[in-house]
């Protein structure tokens, strides 16, 4: 009874190994949203690491997370470390390009839980009287978030934070008092 219980649980594994073995190596997540300000508004709050505790969505997960900037406050070569939780993990946001109100490209590493790297964009073309901001994250994905994605959709994951930060990134741009 036992050896047939072992082998069912050998040959289940096998099946998730085999099937993960199959999935996409890349992971790519993109939101957008409407933001009613002008590009420079929204790309001002973006571009500055210093607000980002203000509309990001993984700094209300862990109130308690260490968070470090080094380099220049705002634009390229500003860095934002974070040590935080199970939910936020480790690691550093490093903006590595930044077009003035119009594109925003950085380099994210993962310490913890996993050891990871994505590139993110953001993109803020005007709409109307507002910004259409875009986030967007391609990565990756190791052996085990191809077996990690067979249970949990990790895209739709990140993409509800990602839609959630949009969300608050528009209340502080518009909550900004005007110059």
């Amino acid at each position: 009874m036992i050896k047939k219980v072992l082998l069912g649980l050998i040959a289940a594994i096998v099946i998730i190994l085999v099937v993960a073995s199959f999935q996409s190596d890349d992971l790519n997540v993109t939101r957008s949203a409407t933001i009613a300000a002008p590009p420079d508004a929204v790309f001002k709050v973006v571009n500055d690491f210093r607000q980002w505790d203000a509309w990001s969505p993984w700094s209300k997960l862990d109130p308690a997370m260490k968070k470090t900037l080094e380099g220049p406050p705002e634009g390229v070569g500003a860095i934002y470390k974070w040590s935080g939780n199970n939910e936020v993990g480790e690691g550093s946001t490093r903006l590595v390009g930044s077009k003035p109100n119009e594109t925003i490209d950085m380099k994210l590493e993962f310490v913890r839980p996993f050891e990871g790297s994505s590139d993110v964009r953001f993109t803020f073309a005007p709409e109307g009287t507002g910004t259409k901001v875009t986030w967007a994250m391609q990565s990756k994905k190791p052996f085990i978030g191809k077996v990690m994605g067979l249970f949990m959709d990790c895209g739709k994951m990140c993409g509800d934070q990602f839609s959630e930060g949009l969300g608050n990134l528009g209340k502080v741009v518009t909550a900004a008092p005007k110059p």
